[in-house]
């Protein structure tokens, strides 16, 4: 029997499809298990995503996902609202097209460690924010401005892509760094353009002050008061999401415009 758990975000629609997937499943003898499920499947958009990887953090290895948007746009998402049907039938033919992997990034801040799906912004909206940054332990450059954005192939359409930065496209394990409002003047000029980096790279932003600062990590933050060394690099934790058919990554770009 397969544990499954549905995770839903909260409203009335996406409430009613996680009661229809829950009676099919179980009627096919799966089993509920909101603790250590096989499958989560998600109902709701993107955001829903990043919630349940959150939730399932640390048991991600043994833990597939496949999801169900319920709004606009969903890239992590393979079935629409109008095909809970399919996906509900996809779950229990079990004829799976393939197992897409999409690692983490992570960072360390004073011995904690976060995890994030789309990006790692160190960012500050008070006060012009100054960040030496090292990669690999090597001086990069100083930056000056609100902050900086660390990103994932998957959230390449995020946040970073508000930023101007670059699309990448799907499989490509790369980690991207882009500025958030950089400050460019007679007295002062940084790299100003998207930096991909090779998946092996470290990035450290270092500051004297990171007071207010924030280090968001997908719908998370915390606050960087008392701290001056942040490491970010990609991790080997991996969000698997299992695909029941072909899955085109272009036309998810499509629909973003």
């Amino acid at each position: 029997m397969r544990k499954f758990s549905v995770f839903v975000k909260n409203d009335a629609k996406s409430q009613n499809i996680k009661t229809k997937i829950t009676e099919r499943l179980l009627a096919h003898n799966y089993v509920v298990d909101e603790e250590q499920p096989d499958l989560v499947v998600c109902v709701g958009g993107d955001g829903t995503i990043l919630s349940a990887v959150h939730h399932y953090l640390h048991q991600l290895e043994s833990i597939e996902f496949v999801a169900i948007h319920t709004g606009t746009l969903g890239f992590f998402t393979d079935y629409t609202e109008n095909e809970v049907d399919r996906c509900i039938q996809d779950i229990i033919d079990d004829n799976v097209y393939e197992v897409f992997s999409s690692y983490l990034l992570e960072a360390n801040v004073n011995d904690y460690t976060v995890y994030a799906l789309n990006e790692i912004r160190v960012e500050n909206i008070l006060r012009t924010q100054v960040l030496d940054i090292y990669i690999d332990d090597e001086f990069f450059e100083t930056f000056k401005g609100n902050g900086m954005c660390l990103s994932t192939q998957a959230g390449s359409t995020a946040y970073n892509r508000s930023l101007d930065g670059a699309v990448i496209d799907s499989g490509i394990r790369v980690m991207q760094l882009t500025e958030i409002a950089g400050i460019q003047d007679s007295k002062h000029r940084s790299l100003r353009v998207p930096y991909l980096l090779q998946e092996n790279r470290k990035v450290t932003f270092v500051g004297d002050d990171f007071t207010n600062s924030f280090i968001c990590y997908d719908h998370k933050n915390l606050s960087l008061d008392n701290v001056s060394r942040i490491e970010c690099k990609m991790s080997n934790k991996r969000v698997k999401f299992v695909r029941y058919r072909k899955y085109s990554y272009l036309d998810r770009v499509r629909n973003l415009y």
